[in-house]
């Protein structure tokens, strides 16, 4: 039996099997959208180009080179041109693609996961634990995520640290409420139940039975999410509240070159670039893993 044919085996001999064949026929699902496999080659190629910018920036990106300062591309050697303190922008922008991967990696082991336990508890629970979870949403949901990340960062204090746990504490809100909303639909059902009937504690029922149910909603919302991170931790850097320099990161390169815009473009569109394609990658495999993860809400 090849591989092909055990993971397609109708009949199943094990619960490894039967996931491994669930997610290869959801991968061949992903595989027919082109601009889901666009949007997963744009997200590969960022994680590599994070992983391996040592290597593949051909100068230091915080060395200064005065004498070429404001280079345009494809002269003396900078293939993106060079900044107001003569570094070459093709390197910043290789070593900002790992600021914004780190960023972007230390709120997704946060906030959806703390917005998991939350929703997951307020839906299970109900009553006034609902309430008092719900309302305390209400109030994070109440303000634009940016400008309360600016009071948290203005409270916290400057640096990507600060920058990372203002996005964290600002981004939960709309897990929490995707999953109490899934949470609503399964916890009458009779699978849960019966698990009560074994006499099954809540905090395995929620753990073992509801959060697998909302993990399928909870991912999709984080690839969507994933664009609009960027873009607040680009956004406080842009206002000097994030990385700092001589760190390279996106945002603050565009704050940077703002001044140039009109006669030295390619200080700031570059970085500008980068931000656009990557947060256009992350939204097309967004909405692709929508489509394979939620049948019932595709086209």
């Amino acid at each position: 039996m090849t591989l092909t044919e055990w993971l397609l085996d109708p009949n199943p001999k094990s619960r490894a099997q039967s996931r491994a064949g669930q997610a290869w026929l959801q991968w061949l699902r992903f595989r027919r959208n082109p601009l889901a496999m666009l949007g997963l080659f744009i997200t590969v190629a960022l994680v590599l180009l994070a992983l391996f910018a040592p290597w593949l920036a051909p100068y230091d990106p915080t060395a200064q080179e005065l004498a070429n300062r404001l280079q345009p591309p494809l002269t003396t050697g900078h293939l993106m041109g060079t900044d107001d303190f003569g570094r070459d922008i093709l390197s910043r922008v290789l070593w900002g693609s790992r600021t914004t991967l780190y960023i972007v990696g230390l709120v997704i082991v946060t906030a959806p996961v703390a917005g998991l336990i939350i929703g997951t508890v307020a839906g299970y629970f109900g009553g006034w634990v609902d309430a008092v979870l719900m309302r305390i949403t209400d109030i994070f949901l109440a303000f634009p995520k940016l400008i309360l990340a600016l009071a948290l960062v203005a409270v916290l204090g400057k640096g990507m640290e600060n920058a990372v746990l203002a996005i964290a504490l600002t981004s939960w809100p709309p897990y929490a409420r995707v999953a109490r909303a899934e949470t609503l639909t399964v916890r009458n059902s009779d699978y849960i139940a019966a698990t009560l009937l074994q006499g099954a504690s809540s905090a395995r029922i929620i753990w073992g039975h509801i959060m697998p149910m909302c993990l399928p909603s909870v991912i999709i919302r984080v690839t969507l999410d994933m664009a609009g991170i960027i873009l607040t931790a680009a956004g406080l850097g842009f206002l000097g509240l994030g990385v700092q320099p001589p760190d390279a990161e996106w945002g603050v390169m565009i704050s940077a070159g703002r001044k140039f815009l009109f006669e030295q473009w390619w200080v700031a569109t570059m970085p500008g670039l980068a931000i656009f394609t990557v947060s256009l990658g992350f939204n097309l495999m967004g909405d692709g893993l929508r489509d394979v993860l939620d049948p019932k809400g595709a086209r």
